[in-house]
Formats: structure tokens, sequence, C-alpha cells
């Protein structure tokens, strides 16, 4: 009778501590594809700045291109979350319509103090809040971004899948901030809205 009736205490407590166990979440039965993002394979990823001229010259050549390197970040494709952080001193002027001493120019005057200021804010970074998906293969991506100590909302548009995407998106300067670049006495500048685009590989697992 002893015997039966601590069986069935036994057992009880069991059940209270199963409860209990399950009340605070431990252990965490998601599956991982759910718990866990992938990183992003900075080494095959871009994204590319394409800025329009304006001044005495924005007639001649094309529009600057500049390439952001991606320091990290990672996606989860369940979750449907994205972060992203690039080194704001590796963002590189490459616009081949202007000579290399113009070029040099302007890529000082992009990372001092009067725009990116990349000592003071070294990192330019996304962070996704909502994602909506327009179609199959298609989504807004809303989120914030942090450039030049500010953060604002931005919303990428994204297409793909299976880990590889693309994306589109745009802004202005100066509601982060930030002053248009002009050098050469104002021959050389830069429109106040950047639009970007970018090319992200995730990693195999």
């Amino acid at each position: 009778m002893f015997k039966s009736v601590g069986n069935k205490l036994a057992l009880h407590l069991v059940i209270l501590l199963g409860c209990l166990v399950s009340l605070v979440g431990l252990p965490n039965h998601q599956p991982q594809s759910q718990s866990q993002s992938t990183a992003i394979d900075v080494d095959r990823s871009s994204i590319m700045i394409h800025v329009s001229k304006s001044g005495v010259f924005s007639f001649a050549g094309d529009n600057h291109e500049i390439r952001a390197s991606i320091a990290s970040g990672s996606v989860n494709e369940t979750a449907k979350t994205v972060e992203l952080k690039v080194d704001a001193s590796k963002v590189t002027v490459l616009d081949p319509g202007l000579s290399q001493d113009k070029r040099a120019q302007v890529q000082k005057e992009m990372l001092s103090a009067d725009v990116l200021d990349s000592t003071r804010y070294p990192e330019i970074v996304f962070h996704s809040t909502q994602v909506e998906q327009v179609k199959p293969g298609e989504w807004n991506v809303h989120g914030d971004l942090t450039l030049h100590g500010q953060t604002h909302p931005v919303t990428l548009h994204v297409t793909g899948g299976s880990g590889h995407y693309h994306g589109t998106a745009a802004f202005k300067q100066t509601d982060f901030g930030i002053t248009p670049v002009t050098v050469a006495g104002g021959t050389i500048k830069v429109k106040d809205e950047l639009k970007f685009d970018f090319d992200i590989i995730l990693r195999q697992q």
C-alpha cells in the first residue's frame, strides 16, 4: 500500500516538474531552422551604391559607383529576418568616369567628418523589423538603417530564394544628417538621393 502511494506521488512530481519546465520554456524544442540564422558569405556578396552627379560636369560620364563591403550579416529564412553590417571606412569610390586625382578627392571627402565621418561612426547597420511578401520569391523588407550615428526606417525590395537574394533601395543622405559630397569648387558633386542594390549569398550549411 505504501509502495503504491509512493509510486503515485513520484508520478505526480514528474508531471509537475514537466509542467514547470514547459512554462519556463526549457529546453527549447523549436526546430533548428527556426532558431538559427545563416551567416552571409561576405566574400561572395556585395553592395553597390549608385549616385547621380550634379553640377557643371553632371553631363559627363556615368553616375558615381561606390562599393560597400559587407563586414558581417545573417539571414533567417524561416523567421524572415535580416541583419547587415558594413565597415564605413571601407566604402570605396569606383567611378571610372573620374580621373584618379578627382576620384581620390571624392573618396577622401566621402570618408571625412563632413560626410560619413567613418572614424566616429565606423559601422553602417541594417536590421529588419518586418517582411512583407509581395508574391512568391519577392518581398518588401522593412527595417532600421543606422548611418552616420542616426537610425531611420528604410524599405528594401528583395527577390530570390534558396540562399541567394537580390535587392534594391533608396534614401536621402540629408535624412541621416549627411551633406552630399562636393569637391573641386562645386564642379563635382552628387545628388542627395542614393540608390543601392545588393547581391546576398548565404554560406552553405
